[in-house]
């Protein structure tokens, strides 16, 4: 894994500075290539032919700097027409594959990356992301020069005068992820998932490339016995880990949650690897799931590591944040830097359940819409206009409030009511050019003629996973130095899980209905019984004791964040002068938080 930039017009302390900035991301080597008024830097983390993979990497009159894994490119090298191989690395494969086939070959691979390539022949610069956007770039542009790079800070080294946009945090506001391509500052780009932008060296002129697009899988026939789709899963899911066990010459470990789909990863990972070590969160109190990571751990006799959350998190937390480059509101990016920094010591690849929520339906606001029998429970919109709203999500009577609310929503308004909307209800935001751009992409899949379970789903797949969930890995890992790899993210299984009918993957009130029951033959018992708890941490608790003291330093009436939501309700936020439940309360003032630590570090 690796990290990538470059751009027109740079000079020598901003590219020394560039280089200097993502050191983390790859602290075993760094290059600098020059073209005329074009470079190209790469950090490396070296994972693959460690002697031999230095970039930028040059075949004729074609450069690439890489960033990620291609588990299939041996496979693919026999495609290869005109080229003699002097390295076992994938981005000699990539490239040579791109010079013979163009953008078109992207389609074939499975694995994660983003790249930049540069075609001196044309002066044309490719830059391209995976399919589901694990790996990031980012792109600033204007009339005369651009600039790329795996992470916001190192943009902004280049850029000395970027401006915030307004419309882009008052999304995040709303939201909790900043929207598609959109970024805090105006005229950055975050390059979208299965994409390729083709930028001109003479005029800076762009062109974007969409070479995937899921959508098209969710139109396929469905498969609907159980039988015959249990099978596949389990032949896919077999194939994806073996491919990212061995496309490593460094050891590879696993973060191991109490969950089904990190505990089906180390499990099938066993087969193929004696003692894996696995990685798992220890947190104090309801959230804790490190006895059921016990489970799998004991029944697979990995060599596991429990991390408690650090007790200086009062400390930490702002670097934490800062790594982000921008406001970031999940809070389980704490757990994930914490592990991430544990597995460091032993391994630098990592395994993960990433993306099996968002590909077989593994969240439980999916259960009133993939379910026809509650959708069909007229009398239950009777109830909604009594029905008082929980204070606290972790009880039976949220479920049960949540799945009537649901059941008489469809389609955007779905969607809209689902999805986390952090001020509902409190605080009502101005419309803007982003909210009605967002707006417009739901009302878009609303009309195309899938179900809406696989609605809902695409927009998740689309919006949530590359915009919180990937990012939040990438960044919590290759902070680090640790290489996150996703066995459910397989080209593969992107292609494959959409073709499953609804009852596949929402069974009455079962969510992730076939892993579930790929998971007998696997699991443990009493972990398979588990709801969806999803990587929750104490947020109430750290507002209210350990990150208090943090909290109330930065949110003041010369906040940035009061620039966007009254000063007023902020402080009658801090002072709990404000009827709304008390995890509603912290999660509003976290956001508020993140944003106002990003501010202040300009």
């Amino acid at each position: 894994m690796c990290g990538i930039a470059g751009g027109t017009n740079l000079s020598e302390n901003q590219i020394k500075n560039i280089k200097q900035s993502m050191i983390h991301r790859g602290p075993d080597e760094q290059n600098i290539a020059s073209f005329g008024d074009f470079s190209m830097i790469h950090t490396r983390l070296s994972i693959q032919d460690v002697t031999n993979g230095s970039q930028p990497f040059q075949i004729e009159d074609y450069v690439i700097a890489f960033n990620g894994e291609i588990y299939n490119h041996l496979s693919l090298r026999k495609r290869v027409k005109n080229h003699t191989f002097k390295t076992r690395c994938d981005t000699e494969t990539l490239l040579a594959l791109f010079i013979e086939n163009g953008i078109s070959i992207l389609d074939e691979i499975d694995g994660m990356f983003a790249f930049s390539i540069l075609n001196k022949l044309t002066n044309e610069v490719f830059l391209g992301r995976d399919r589901a956007g694990k790996k990031p770039l980012y792109i600033y542009k204007n009339s005369t020069s651009f600039i790329f790079a795996s992470e916001l800070n190192a943009i902004k080294i280049g850029v000395e005068d970027l401006s915030i946009d307004d419309d882009a945090i008052s999304s995040y506001l709303r939201n909790g992820f900043f929207f598609k391509d959109k970024t805090p500052y105006k005229n950055v780009l975050e390059i979208e998932p299965g994409n390729v932008y083709t930028l001109n060296l003479k005029d800076t002129s762009m062109s974007i490339t969409r070479y995937f697009d899921q959508l098209q899988y969710y139109k396929k026939e469905k498969i609907n016995d159980l039988d015959t789709a249990l099978k596949e899963v389990d032949l896919l899911l077999h194939r994806s880990i073996k491919n990212r066990l061995f496309s490593s010459d460094l050891e590879v470990g696993a973060f191991l949650s109490g969950g089904i789909d990190s505990s089906l990863v180390v499990a099938i990972g066993s087969e193929y690897v004696d003692k894996l070590k696995t990685f798992t969160v220890k947190f104090d109190g309801a959230y804790d799931e490190s006895s059921l990571a016990m489970l799998t751990a004991e029944k697979y006799n990995t060599d596991h590591t429990e991390i408690p959350i650090s007790i200086n998190l009062q400390n930490d937390i702002e670097d934490i944040l800062l790594n982000y480059g921008e406001p970031f509101m999940d809070s389980s990016c704490i757990p994930s830097y914490y592990v991430s920094r544990e597995a460091k010591k032993y391994v630098t690849v990592v395994l993960n359940g990433d993306g099996a929520d968002e590909l077989f339906g593994g969240y439980r606001r999916y259960v009133p819409i993939g379910n026809k029998i509650l959708k069909s429970i007229s009398y239950f919109s009777f109830f909604n206009n009594f029905l008082p709203p929980p204070r606290n999500k972790k009880t039976l009577y949220n479920y049960i409030y949540r799945l009537m609310i649901l059941s008489n929503k469809s389609g955007i308004d779905y969607y809209t009511c689902s999805t986390n909307n952090l001020f509902e209800g409190i605080y009502e935001f101005k419309n803007n050019d982003t909210f009605a751009e967002m707006d417009s992409f739901i009302r878009k899949i609303e009309n195309e003629k899938i179900t809406d379970l696989s609605k809902v789903m695409f927009m998740d797949f689309n919006m949530i996973l590359p915009s919180d969930l990937l990012k939040k890995m990438d960044i919590a890992t290759m902070a680090n130095s640790v290489e996150g790899r996703s066995p459910f993210l397989s080209k593969y299984m992107l292609e494959f899980a959409p073709t499953l009918s609804d009852k596949l993957k929402i069974n009455g009130t079962k969510t992730k209905f076939i892993l579930r029951e790929l998971s007998k033959k696997y699991l443990h018992r009493k972990l398979i019984k588990q709801p969806k708890r999803g990587f929750e941490v104490p947020l109430k608790h750290w507002v209210d004791y350990e990150l208090r003291e943090n909290i109330f330093d930065v949110l003041n009436q010369r906040s940035f964040s009061s620039q966007f939501v009254d000063w007023d309700f902020i402080d009658k936020l801090l002072h709990r002068r404000i009827n709304v439940s008390d995890e509603k309360r912290a999660q509003v003032l976290w956001t508020l938080y993140c944003l106002d630590v990003w501010n202040r570090n300009q």
